[in-house]
């Protein structure tokens, strides 16, 4: 509560003042329809600058979660190998659609198919992980491996052709 020899040193502003200086100064947008079509071409352009050097593995361009030479290790590592565990996504959809078909004995062999392959692509993501584990603290002594079997493992079980970034070593070839 302010005291009578507080006094503030200004009128009270009247209702209509204070609510027009909180208004926005005008609501038409400020820009031209010409200029807001090169913003919206400017911005698609560095998208798709940007898109292209994240997909050439350029270390500015990657995400916080790619960067970094033990990440460019991980992601070499598990692409310098081939695996069963690329072909996950793709069977899915295929036992999708097998299972969509109303014969007993195709819907059984999708099935089958499917947990075979899911069986044998965890095996060998473990077997990856322990090597990559060893490799890791040979050429990263001082770093923890902790939150890499991670990123190896998602990286692992995607598509070659939809890693972001592309993959820098061929299948069966060395690091």
């Amino acid at each position: 509560m302010v005291k009578d020899s507080e006094k503030k040193g200004r009128p009270t502003p009247k209702r209509k003042d204070a609510e027009a200086s909180r208004k926005v100064a005008s609501l038409a947008p400020a820009t031209s329809k010409i200029e807001k079509q090169r913003a919206r071409e400017a911005a698609r352009a560095n998208r798709v600058a940007v898109r292209e050097a994240q997909m050439r593995g350029e270390e500015s361009a990657l995400l916080p979660r790619d960067r970094g030479p033990e990440k460019r290790y991980v992601r070499n590592f598990v692409d310098s190998r081939k695996s069963i565990a690329e072909y996950l996504m793709p069977t899915t959809f295929v036992v999708l659609i097998l299972s969509l078909i109303p014969v007993p004995a195709i819907m059984a062999f999708g099935t089958v198919l499917m947990y075979t392959l899911l069986v044998f692509a965890i095996i060998e993501g473990v077997l990856m992980n322990r090597r990559l584990k060893k490799a890791f603290g040979v050429k990263f002594p001082a770093t923890p491996y902790k939150g890499y079997s991670i990123y190896a493992f998602t990286r692992f079980i995607s598509m070659r052709r939809l890693r972001v970034p592309r993959a820098q070593v061929k299948a069966g070839g060395s690091l």
